[in-house]
């Protein structure tokens, strides 16, 4: 009875800490964006007819799904101290690159694995480039952005490229108990991430290097191993979302995927991960892809024109940059 009353303690303990170091310091550290996404979503609910509605919040989840792989991948970047500006490129030369591999008679587990390999390779070429010659990552995926871009421009002789392949076109349109595919998509891709950002090596390895990068280098970490690696990441889930893209568009274009770059940074930075690096994590991304799908689709539920959303959305990324910047001071001081 002892022994049993003693396990039954012990699980109350670990329930307890789960909860007190899990949903609760996570609720803590984004009290800011839940507050702000909860105003947004009762705003919009109170000021528009259609938003409230099944239709519509299936319609926005399907298309957040995108903005979410494209923003881990960059919260992965930003965390070991970097930026990749050559996602939206990855989106436009995946989606392009795995319709034309279909239309060739390749099929679609070899045509997606391509795709995918595309962007590793593209990632590869960033991190490499990154790591071994010491260029800032601005100044490496600037370049890159419209080089890649470029190329898919080329091979398509800069016009869309239509698919007629239905279980392609269903991965990004279709629907599973109600729910759309992509949705199921991203919530695996988010767990798998997941254990490796906070349950592996690899992923401590990333804050140390983001944290201080001389420290990470004298305890023996191979930080650039590490940037290389988070390179390839971002452009594997880069690739990803354009393949979804294109199912969903029926079509690769080169023309796909121009400033998600902007939405992926911000959704990254609302959602707590720190442009000086070693800070991030991947529930703030999602709430502040979240934030940033809602804030679109309200603003077209709002007949809001396109010319003035560029100028919200330029001013919610500088206010989510300076507050950034505003909690390092603090934490300096």
């Amino acid at each position: 009875m002892r022994r049993g009353g003693r396990k039954m303690k012990q699980n109350e303990k670990k329930k307890n800490y789960l909860i007190d170091n899990g949903i609760v310091s996570f609720v803590r550290r984004n009290m800011g964006i839940l507050i702000g996404l909860a105003v947004l979503f009762l705003f919009l609910s109170i000021f528009t007819n259609s938003f409230l509605t099944a239709k519509n919040m299936l319609q926005v989840l399907r298309q957040i799904c995108i903005n979410a792989l494209l923003a881990f991948g960059m919260t992965f970047v930003l965390i070991i101290g970097g930026i990749d500006l050559t996602v939206g490129s990855v989106v436009a030369i995946s989606g392009v690159s795995i319709v034309m591999l279909l239309n060739m008679g390749i099929p679609l587990p070899a045509a997606f694995l391509l795709a995918l390999l595309i962007g590793s390779l593209v990632g590869l070429l960033n991190g490499s480039i990154i790591a071994l010659t010491g260029m800032p990552p601005f100044i490496v995926t600037l370049s890159l952005q419209g080089a890649i871009r470029g190329v898919a421009y080329v091979i398509t002789d800069g016009r869309s490229v239509s698919c007629e392949n239905e279980v392609f076109n269903a991965i990004g349109n279709g629907y599973f108990l109600g729910i759309p595919l992509p949705i199921y998509i991203v919530a695996f891709v988010m767990l798998l991430i997941s254990v490796i950002l906070y349950y592996t090596r690899f992923g401590r390895r990333m804050y140390a290097v983001g944290g201080n990068v001389t420290a990470a280098q004298f305890s023996g970490i191979h930080v650039k191993q590490i940037t290389i690696w988070v390179y390839v990441i971002s452009g594997t889930l880069s690739a990803l979302a354009g393949i979804i893209l294109a199912s969903r568009m029926y079509s690769g274009q080169p023309a796909s995927g121009q400033a998600y770059e902007s939405d992926a940074i911000a959704a990254a930075v609302l959602g707590g991960t720190s442009f000086n690096g070693g800070i991030g994590t991947i529930g703030g991304t999602l709430i502040g892809a979240l934030v940033i799908g809602f804030l679109t689709n309200g603003l077209n539920l709002l007949h809001i024109s396109s010319y003035v959303q560029m100028i919200i959305k330029g001013v919610v990324i500088i206010g989510a940059v300076g507050i950034d910047i505003l909690k390092n001071r603090n934490k300096g001081n």
